[in-house]
């Protein structure tokens, strides 16, 4: 499979809203209403100084989206979503190595890459730890599932000098006085 990752263009609000709206995205609080997609996209909510999105493309068709967030901070945020049938293929996997190394390479005052999941959402969990991403955080409750129950949501983070030497420091747990 060829995976490729292609900057959203300007006149891709319909096929954004599309895509958000016309899948089920079990680990996201809402769906996605599609004139409020192409609202978006067409005051530039994809692509500006804070964002940028991207297809990722799986041998030429539209299996997944990356978007950048907070990209002025120097730990920027991201939200993957791929289509339920390329879900378990990798494309998981090969977009966070991608965004890693975007973000550290095009990006140079970024320090960290952090990223937030429902607790369980395994497949994203496993991907962020083989990307050598690390749980830093677990927040109880804090998101609202489509059902209206509350889910808990688990925190990990990338340090730039951790993906230029290939290693991972875990956080010091034991901090706390006696």
């Amino acid at each position: 499979m060829r995976i490729e990752f292609a900057p959203i263009a300007d006149d891709d609000g319909d096929a954004l809203a599309d895509f958000l709206a016309g899948e089920d995205w079990p680990y996201h609080a809402a769906t996605q209403d599609r004139e409020a997609v192409r609202r978006r996209a067409a005051e530039g909510g994809y692509d500006n100084e804070e964002t940028r999105t991207f297809w990722v493309l799986a041998d030429g068709e539209r299996a997944g989206l990356v978007r950048l967030q907070d990209l002025a901070d120097d730990t920027p945020m991201f939200d993957l979503r791929v289509r339920a049938a390329w879900r378990g293929r990798g494309l998981g996997t090969a977009s966070v190595a991608w965004l890693t190394g975007y973000l550290f390479t095009e990006l140079p005052e970024v320090d960290r890459i952090e990223g937030t999941t429902r607790q369980d959402n395994l497949a994203m969990r496993a991907v962020l730890r083989k990307s050598g991403f690390v749980k830093e955080a677990h927040y109880r409750e804090a998101w609202p599932a489509g059902d209206g129950t509350r889910r808990d949501a688990v925190s990990y983070a990338i340090l730039r000098r951790d993906w230029q030497a290939g290693t991972v420091t875990p956080p010091h747990w034991d901090d706390e006085p006696g």
